[in-house]
Parts: C-alpha cells; sequence; structure tokens
C-alpha cells in the first residue's frame, strides 16, 4: 500500500507505517543537478499532518499515539541558497491522556487556530496569539473518543447575498466520535470557550469522520462517515423557533462496507466517500436535493 501523502508550500509529506513524517522539498521550476539529493526532514509523529495558512508562515502541526500535539515552522532560506530549508519545533501540547486522532486548523479568518480530537474524549483548541500558545480544553466532548474534528467557514450561510452581513469570523467546528454522535460547538466570547449548540443522532457504530462543506451560500452541509456502512449528509435549514434557528435533516447514503473518509471539493458541491472496499465514490445533489453518485474510483 502506498503510504498517504499531501503537498504544502513546496514540500511533499510522506506518511509511512513507521513512526516518522518525512518532509522532502520539492524542486524549483530551476532544478538543482540531477546527481543532487532531494532535502528532506524527519519529524516524530506519524498522524496526519495539516498545515497552517501561509499569512501565518510555513507551519505544520503532527500528532501521536503518545498524546502529544507539536507545531513546526520552517526555517526560512534565501532565494539564492541551495540549502534546504528545516523545519523546528516551537510548540509541544501535552494536553491529551491518549492517542490525538486527527488535527484541524481553522480558516484562517478566525486566526492561528488548531483543533484537536483525541481518544481520551476530549478536544482542546490550541491558539497563537500575542506571541504564545494557548488553549482551550473541552472535557468529555464525546464519552468513548473522539475520531474526528472539521471546522465550518468563517462566514455563515447566506452571508454572501446578506442585505446586513455579520461581522467578524465565525468560530464553529463539528466533532465526531464513538458514542455514535455528532456535535456541533460554537464560541462563545463571554465564557471564552466552545459550547455544544446541536447534537446530530442517528448513526449506530462509530463515527469515523466528519467535514464541514466550505460553501457558504444559502444551506451548510456536513457529512459523517460511520462504522455502520453509511454516510449521512446533514443539511441546515431555519426554524420558527428563536431558542433553536437551525434545524439539521440527514439525507442517509447506505454502502456495502465501513466508510472511513469523507472530503468536500473545494467548491463544496462534491463528497468524496472512501471505505474499507478501497472503492472512492463522488456524490452531487441534484435539482431535487437527492444526492446522486456521479462517479465510482476502484482500486
Amino acid at each position: 500500500m502506498t503510504a498517504p501523502y499531501g503537498v504544502s508550500h513546496g514540500y511533499l509529506l510522506l506518511l509511512p507505517p513507521s513512526s516518522t513524517l518525512s518532509l522532502s522539498q520539492l524542486p524549483n521550476p530551476s532544478p538543482p543537478s540531477p546527481s543532487a539529493d532531494p532535502p528532506s526532514a524527519k519529524l516524530p509523529s506519524a498522524n496526519t499532518p495539516p498545515q497552517a495558512h501561509p499569512k501565518f508562515g510555513i507551519i505544520l502541526a503532527s500528532s501521536s499515539y503518545d498524546g502529544r500535539v507539536l507545531i513546526w515552522r520552517s526555517t526560512p532560506t534565501t532565494a539564492s541558497s541551495t540549502s534546504p530549508s528545516t523545519f523546528q519545533k516551537v510548540f509541544e501540547s501535552t494536553l491529551h491522556t491518549a492517542s490525538v486522532n486527527l488535527l484541524a486548523w481553522a480558516p484562517h479568518e478566525c486566526g492561528c487556530l488548531l483543533a484537536c480530537a483525541s481518544s481520551d474524549g476530549s478536544i482542546s483548541v490550541l491558539e497563537f496569539q500575542d506571541g504564545s500558545w494557548g488553549h482551550v480544553i473541552l472535557s468529555g466532548a464525546h464519552g468513548l473518543g473522539v475520531n474526528s474534528v472539521s471546522w465550518a467557514p468563517s462566514a455563515r450561510p447566506g452571508s454572501l447575498v446578506s442585505a446586513s452581513p455579520e461581522k467578524g469570523a465565525l468560530r464553529r467546528f463539528v466533532s465526531g466520535g464513538s458514542d455514535c454522535l455528532i456535535k456541533i460547538w460554537d464560541w462563545s466570547p463571554e465564557q471564552k470557550t466552545y459550547h455544544t449548540t446541536h447534537t446530530l443522532a442517528g448513526h449506530s457504530d462509530w463515527v469515523r469522520d466528519v467535514s464541514w462543506s466550505p460553501t457558504i451560500l444559502s444551506k451548510a452541509y456536513i457529512a459523517s462517515a460511520s462504522q455502520d456502512k453509511t454516510v449521512r449528509i446533514w443539511t441546515s435549514s431555519p426554524t420558527s423557533d428563536p431558542s433553536h434557528p437551525t434545524e439539521w435533516k440527514p439525507v442517509v447514503l447506505k454502502f456495502d462496507a465501513v466508510t472511513w473518509r469523507v472530503s468536500w471539493s473545494l467548491s463544496g458541491n462534491v463528497l468524496a466517500v472512501s471505505g474499507g472496499d478501497n472503492k472512492v465514490s463522488l456524490w452531487k445533489e441534484n435539482l431535487k436535493g437527492e444526492w446522486e453518485c456521479v462517479k465510482w474510483i476502484e482500486e
């Protein structure tokens, strides 16, 4: 099996089954001689390494089974330098007591925020502000462990066409856990913490992954993948109850195998689903509001 990989800021991120994270600098348009070895760096930990927005510099985060979260920053080099950039650890978080399963950077409009989902049942949100790292810890977020987190767009649905759009970035994310539940969390400036605004039930087994669509049109979408061989696409709609202005209604997609991951396209209108049968399917909503499979990709 090929190791997972990703490309960020000119670096190839390789996640082999070993306990190291390998970063190799991609060649420039005018590459050095073919005999030169590509520069690389080894970073401890092995879970998916997300990268922060470029406005914060070249910053990576990694996590591992020992509960640590590490923040790495690239040391810049001059354009004419042939020496590779190096990554240095600038912060280490030891808030969790079990595996940190997934990391997610918030939209850059919200600030330098990193959400961390852990098997100890808690979620931590790290924030870099005024030259130091602070945190908020959400203990007991999911009783049997948190498997995934995903940030909402920084603007509410419909804000693009609203006559009176809200000011300021929206801090909001969704989490999925081994308690079969999905929870939506909103930031409270007064209490300086996140609180649950919605708990979405329906899955009959572990929620393996959640993904919030990046679209900011009239509706919001959240996809959840579960061990119960289904994917649920939750769509927001307004209500007449002022205390609960939004409700979430699911559409259930059934599969022949366990579903592992869900991921939205950049425009937020196509959903990719991967499962335990080594297949990937692409789904799109039609004009009737029904979700149709538009393509299957098999290994």
